[in-house]
């Protein structure tokens, strides 16, 4: 098995992974994911295919450079924009599998922060918070140590966005600001109204982040049910983010 199909087997396990009907992660065709191939293409999710039971089919191979360039070339029709982009960037232009929408924030983020695959999801319990009033409050603070370990010290947030170009645009410019404030890329990207993407280098790293994402929005929910969630200070929030003993458990768990 070539590394490159490697690559696409990790990734369908990883999407399948995500798609499992008791995670309540996504339902019907929701999410996408999306692996890096090499330094010009990557693999993202077909349009219109649902995570559970996916296979290698499910997939399509896309180019980095008719997308970035889209996202760098301002428009007054952003829609037929994508269309033709998301047509150009397709490494088999007969195939007739159309990427995600979402295939810009895709590009930008495993482009951007160097990364190696990114899980985009809507669970359940992520979007509770998502679509209330402290969607906010939930992305910035943290609750306890193994949060900030997976889930980096904050998230970036980003309020209600058109989904397609409008949205990516939105995403890399936070995600930019977040980079140059951190030194690094965000593990977590909470959507308002919208819902979650883990980044990470490896699907087992995407994996994680997710479920530990999704545990603190337990949290947050059941703290907030019966009185006023305790927060972890930015001081302690630091203090466990650069030890090294949390450092090398968060290398082991990539």
């Amino acid at each position: 098995m070539s590394h490159s199909t490697e690559k696409l087997a990790a990734l369908v396990e990883m999407t399948r992974t995500l798609g499992q009907p008791h995670l309540d992660y996504v339902i019907v065709g929701e999410g996408n994911t999306s692996m890096r191939i090499d330094d010009s293409s990557f693999w993202i999710k077909a349009s219109g295919q649902g995570m559970h039971g996916i296979d290698a089919t499910g997939f399509v191979a896309v180019k980095f450079a008719p997308l970035l360039a889209l996202m760098d070339a301002p428009t007054s029709d952003p829609h037929a924009a994508m269309a033709s982009a998301m047509n150009e960037a397709k490494v088999e232009p007969a195939l007739a599998l159309k990427p995600s929408v979402e295939v810009t924030f895709h590009a930008s983020l495993l482009h951007d922060c160097g990364i190696g695959c990114v899980a985009h999801t809507h669970p359940l319990l992520i979007n509770q918070i998502m679509c209330s009033t402290r969607a906010e409050e939930f992305a910035r603070r943290r609750l306890f140590p193994d949060q900030v370990v997976l889930c980096g010290p904050t998230s970036v947030f980003v309020p209600y966005v058109d989904p397609g170009l409008p949205l990516a645009l939105e995403i890399r410019a936070r995600v930019r600001a977040y980079m140059d404030e951190y030194g690094e890329f965000p593990r977590v990207v909470l959507l308002a109204n919208h819902g979650l993407i883990a980044l990470g280098q490896t699907p087992k790293d995407a994996l994680n982040v997710t479920a530990m994402c999704v545990k603190a929005a337990g949290i947050y929910v059941g703290a907030r049910s019966i009185g006023e969630p305790a927060f972890m200070s930015e001081a302690d929030i630091r203090h466990i983010y650069r030890r090294p003993d949390e450092i090398y458990r968060r290398r082991l768990f990539e």
